[in-house]
């Protein structure tokens, strides 16, 4: 399984995904607003582990503003400049609703440890372990969600994946991969297509380099060839990860999803999405008010450095599509599988998970 980042002596150290396939390379931060650059610059990408990320981030922010304060501080008085490194960290990538379900969680857990009257060291302490926590706590949660999804996948599946949501894009095991890894564990997965996933090719960059250190057969494929490698090699499942899923089970995930999900619903292909409970946004009703984000006109007029189309042309970049509930056969989960009707699946979904905090922070 590919190590995506490690917590090493204070330090975050991430495996740079922008050298993938052809360098292996890691980057350190000692600082927080180094880890939003990396996020930013998608060093470090995928809902999971841009949550990760911004977990360990946030203990970095809260050292920094210690540090900056002075020994006598009280946590109490640090708070608000915690609250500005959340923000920061929120508006690295707006779409991916993992990276403020993290920072949220942390914040409460220092607003929690300063109503308790800890010290800055105690405070210290209980967000590194918190932020440990969310990094093991998304391997295990993965590895449910590959159990729970394989139940989906045919007897000699031949599966379609686009963009990569697999270890590299968690902090292990993977979401769409992950059921795939767990699901070819039990020999059920004969070869996954996976689209390039233009324009930055996570999954001819990183999904096929993937699959391949795991020995799964895999073809890579370019996006507009997914609609006849449907018709003509046996694809009987597509399965993709997400960055956010609302109320009514409209999905957000790298651009291309929606029109792979219109062509598998053309073809009478399932189409799956895994996801943790942290990828679900509760507080949104429908996919048209997920935020989209646009990125630099230059990742689409050049190619491996050099300019393919006019260096002057109009560019249209969003990061993210959003897919209709009604193309989705279900969402995996490591609560199970969700089916529609969306609306009552996920509104169960929430209130497991709310319990479950509620739970937590009583003990």
């Amino acid at each position: 399984m590919v190590l995506t980042m490690e917590w090493k002596q204070g330090t975050l150290v991430l495996l740079d995904q922008t050298k993938l396939p052809l360098q292996v390379e890691w980057v350190s931060c000692s600082d927080y607003r180094r880890v939003i650059r990396a996020i930013r610059d998608m060093e470090v990408r995928g809902a999971p582990a841009i949550g990760a990320a911004a977990a360990y981030a946030m203990v970095l922010g809260w050292r920094q503003c210690a540090a900056g304060a002075g020994k006598a501080v009280a946590p109490a008085a640090l708070l608000e400049r915690y609250r500005a490194v959340k923000e920061e960290l929120d508006a690295a990538r707006p779409t991916a609703v993992n990276l403020a379900w993290a920072t949220n969680l942390m914040y409460r857990a220092a607003e929690k440890g300063t109503a308790d009257h800890c010290s800055c060291a105690d405070l210290d302490a209980r967000l590194e372990q918190l932020a440990r926590h969310v990094y093991e706590q998304d391997i295990a949660v993965n590895k449910k969600m590959g159990e729970n999804g394989a139940a989906c996948v045919p007897d000699k599946a031949v599966i379609l994946t686009h963009c990569n949501a697999g270890a590299l894009a968690t902090c292990g095991w993977g979401t769409a991969l992950g059921v795939i890894r767990t699901a070819w564990g039990q020999g059920r997965v004969e070869r996954i297509y996976s689209d390039e996933t233009r324009p930055l090719l996570q999954g001819a960059r990183l999904t096929v380099w993937e699959l391949m250190q795991d020995k799964i057969p895999v073809t890579v494929i370019t996006d507009n060839m997914a609609a006849w490698v449907m018709k003509t090699k046996g694809v009987n499942m597509v399965i993709t990860g997400a960055d956010r899923i609302v109320r009514n089970g409209d999905t957000a995930n790298k651009i291309g999803t929606y029109g792979v999900a219109l062509l598998a619903k053309a073809h009478g292909i399932p189409f799956y999405v895994a996801a943790p409970a942290s990828t679900f946004d509760f507080g949104l009703a429908e996919g048209s008010r997920i935020p989209i984000e646009q990125r630099e006109p230059d990742e689409v007029r050049r190619f491996c450095g050099n300019y393919s189309a006019p260096p002057d042309a109009d560019v249209f970049n969003p990061a993210f599509d959003v897919t209709p509930a009604s193309l989705i056969t279900g969402i995996i989960t490591e609560y199970g599988v969700l089916r529609p009707p969306y609306s009552e699946s996920i509104q169960a979904l929430q209130a497991k998970v709310l319990k479950e905090e509620m739970d937590s922070w009583k003990a």
